[in-house]
């Protein structure tokens, strides 16, 4: 009788990616806030003594998770990093 065998999978081990408040994004990249799902796009250009120039005014607290360097991921990439953080994606 051949003895079958059982393969064990382990959880994949996922790093934790950046999250900050918006006052604290100073590189480029691709950020969903937490509470929302929104995808802001952030490239070199907008980030200067203000960092960033684009402003967000709102009141309550947001928090930004950083899914991406690239400020021109893929939706479907960034979708992805979201889900794998258990942030539903709004984009």
């Amino acid at each position: 009788m051949e003895q079958s065998r059982q393969q064990s999978t382990q959880p994949e081990a996922r790093t934790a990616l950046p999250v900050m408040p918006w006052k604290e994004i100073n590189s480029a990249g691709a950020y969903v806030e937490e509470g929302t799902g929104d995808l802001y796009r952030v490239p070199q250009e907008a980030l200067g003594p203000a960092s960033p120039l684009i402003s967000k005014e709102s009141n309550g607290a947001s928090r930004f998770l950083k899914v991406s360097s690239n400020p021109y991921v893929t939706l479907h990439e960034a979708r992805i990093s979201s889900a794998q953080q258990n942030i539903p994606p709004n984009f």
